[in-house]
């Protein structure tokens, strides 16, 4: 038997290829908004990033989100994000 083969992803912060479950993502629904899925389960495209607020800020900051999503993002929703992945970081 085969072994299961490990879907892996690359976080935008670090540049590493971890394997997908290990990353959260982020996705841009078919309605242009931005969120943080923690599930991995929403609809619409996704971007990476590891469980870590270093990584966030330095995907924030280098404007990865923005080239991976191809649109604009609000301050606001960068707001919102990094507090729901202060609270997912804070419950593990």
């Amino acid at each position: 038997m085969k072994p299961k083969k490990i879907p892996m992803r690359m976080c935008l912060g670090c540049g590493e290829m971890k394997p997908k479950k290990e990353l959260i993502r982020v996705v841009k629904s078919p309605e242009d908004e931005i969120s943080l899925d923690l599930t991995g389960k929403k609809s619409g495209r996704g971007a990476y990033i590891c469980r870590s607020s270093e990584c966030f800020q330095k995907a924030r900051k280098g404007r990865r989100f923005e080239k991976s999503l191809s649109c604009r993002i609000d301050e606001s929703v960068y707001e919102v994000m990094a507090d729901e992945l202060a609270a997912e970081t804070k419950n593990n």
